[in-house]
């Protein structure tokens, strides 16, 4: 069987999907300092557009503070521009040479507001999954319609792609589970 379809390799493409939905549940805040908030925050600097990390160090100096070290102090104020249109719900606050960005308590709306995006990219993150066996599912049904493998063979393939499927998603449902409770805690 394993020689008929390479169910490592679209287990392999379902990981990075089950990884893509964690790194993007990281960018979330929640009411505790967290580098990766910062992920997404891209600074205009040098003429191009560079990721905060590649022109700063981010630290955790206290549980509800970032703060955010430029390598070239003369990129501050981009830096702290980028912060600020970013929309993460963070205030900077530059003093000439570090940038300290206090993690305000999240209300109850902001809470609810934060769940619907985690749960928009768990779905994201299922539909992905979906698609990878949808792809699979197309290729072993091609394998079947050239005459390399049988009936018996094929209906194997798919029944192991599905319970793959079904893991994955599951691995999926888990981690937004998790991130929800996590956004929940007061």
């Amino acid at each position: 069987m394993s020689e008929i379809i390479d169910l490592t390799m679209a287990e392999r493409r379902m990981k990075g999907a089950l990884e893509a939905v964690r790194r993007e549940f990281a960018t979330i805040r929640t009411g505790r300092a967290n580098p990766a908030i910062l992920d997404r925050v891209e600074v205009e600097v040098y003429g191009s557009r560079m990721p905060l990390r590649s022109v700063a160090n981010v630290s955790v100096p206290e549980p509800r503070l970032l703060s955010v070290t430029p390598f070239d102090p003369g990129s501050i104020k981009q830096i702290e521009r980028a912060i600020e249109n970013a929309d993460i719900g963070l205030n900077p606050q530059n003093d000439g040479k570090i940038i300290r960005l206090p993690i305000p308590e999240l209300t109850e709306e902001r809470r609810r507001e934060l769940i619907r995006l985690a749960r928009s990219y768990a779905e994201e993150g299922r539909v992905s999954i979906r698609n990878i066996r949808r792809d699979e599912m197309r290729d072993v049904h091609e394998l079947r319609r050239e005459g390399e493998i049988s009936e018996d063979d094929e209906r194997r393939a798919e029944a192991e792609l599905q319970k793959l499927t079904d893991e994955y998603v599951r691995r999926v449902d888990a981690a937004l589970a998790d991130k929800e409770s996590e956004l929940l805690e007061v």
